[in-house]
């Protein structure tokens, strides 16, 4: 049931708190439902696609990220978010390149999903965790080396050895619960299921009710930081301990 407005007619959350401005992967049709579902009231998505369908292009995400970041910026959004776990996790440097071809553009503050990620496991006090992805165990490596890089060790692993977008949101949520739970480890501070483009949101209560530990998603956790660096720190339930606590 939408809330009436003061004509009668249906609200429109137009964004009067606050504006995103998402760049993400071209094949990604899971990110905008999860991260519409999370959003606070009067905070809106507004997004635009890179062109990458699989891992073995994965860099050429970045091609066209200024055509991209000035598309954003011509809507004068508050917050910019370059969103792909994979390519900002490629290696250490990527980051730094993404936030410099941004400035280059606009003075829009951006967000980055692998820094999202780093700072959550930070608030959480996780530097001991277990990986799980849809990916190849080239993409799982370079996840663990970033990882790494920021002192955070990946007690287990385990990807699914799926290659494309549209495939990795056909597996189902019950999928991700199973596979994760199988990777439970005692040692574990948190677990962290890596990707924007499955459907891993719908479980992150149940998995945290099961586990006993924190779970972090690459929507949850990129959506967490944005909304805090943007001033929003609205508590919001059903997708994990993150966005409800922190």
């Amino acid at each position: 049931m939408h809330a009436a407005s003061a004509t009668g007619a249906p609200a429109i959350n137009y964004g009067l708190r606050a504006k995103l401005g998402m760049m993400l992967p071209s094949s990604n049709t899971i990110a905008e439902p999860q991260i519409a579902a999370m959003l606070p009231p009067g905070v809106s998505l507004h997004t635009t696609r890179l062109r990458l369908r699989n891992g073995r292009e994965a860099l050429g995400m970045l091609e066209r990220l200024e055509e991209g970041t000035q598309l954003m910026a011509d809507g004068a959004v508050d917050r910019l978010i370059f969103h792909c776990t994979a390519v900002s996790m490629h290696s250490p440097e990527i980051p730094g390149e993404i936030t410099r071809r941004v400035a280059a553009i606009t003075d829009i503050p951006l967000t980055i999903t692998s820094e999202a990620i780093v700072e959550a496991l930070g608030v959480l006090g996780a530097r001991n965790i277990v990986l799980m992805t849809p990916y190849d165990q080239a993409t799982n490596d370079r996840e663990v080396r970033f990882l790494a890089h920021h002192g955070i060790n990946v007690l287990r692993e385990r990807g699914l050895g799926i290659d494309g977008g549209v495939e990795m949101a056909a597996v189902e949520p019950q999928q991700w619960f199973d596979e994760t739970l199988a990777l439970r480890d005692p040692a574990a501070e948190a677990y962290f299921i890596s990707c924007t483009t499955i459907r891993s949101a719908d479980v992150i209560d149940a998995l945290e009710d099961a586990l006993g530990k924190p779970v972090l998603t690459s929507n949850q956790a990129m959506l967490w930081r944005a909304l805090r660096d943007t001033g929003i720190n609205d508590r919001i339930a059903g997708f994990g301990r993150l966005l409800r606590d922190f």
